[in-house]
């Protein structure tokens, strides 16, 4: 695995987030946009595989494309996201994952080691809740 991924930003709410912070377990990282069709309907397996996985990993949010942090943040409450965003209208926080995700790939998925590397990649809509819970927790019986 390559180098682990640096990234920090400012979420939603307007804190500072650094995927530091996280490591010691997996992190799960979700690229997103609320007027983007096929993250609407992911979002319910990302939430369903977040209650299923627990305290064992970490989950971000990346919400790219949205003009305003308040439609973002209506995305997340009306679809009852139980983890935090980084918010980068520009797209510019994508560059962390140059190599791995395709910068118009939206949404896409990157289960992130407990040392921050990059283990697995999904472009586009995680198929089932059941598959992103297996990519995780192959990287957690590592």
């Amino acid at each position: 695995r390559e180098a682990a991924v640096s990234l920090s930003g400012v979420d939603l709410e307007g804190e500072e987030v650094d995927l530091a912070d996280l490591r010691g377990k997996p992190v799960v990282v979700n690229v997103w946009w609320s007027e983007c069709p096929p993250c609407r309907v992911e979002q319910p397996d990302l939430n369903e595989a977040a209650a299923e996985l627990g305290d064992d990993v970490a989950f971000l949010g990346l919400n790219i494309r949205d003009s305003s942090a308040e439609k973002a943040q209506a995305f997340v409450r009306n679809n009852d996201v139980p983890y935090g965003s980084v918010y980068s209208p520009d797209g510019r926080a994508l560059l962390a994952f140059a190599g791995t995700l395709n910068p118009r790939s939206i949404p896409s998925t990157v289960v992130l080691d407990a040392d921050g590397r990059v283990a697995a990649s999904v472009q586009g809509r995680i198929p089932t809740t059941q598959t992103l819970v297996s990519l995780v927790e192959k990287v957690l019986d590592e």
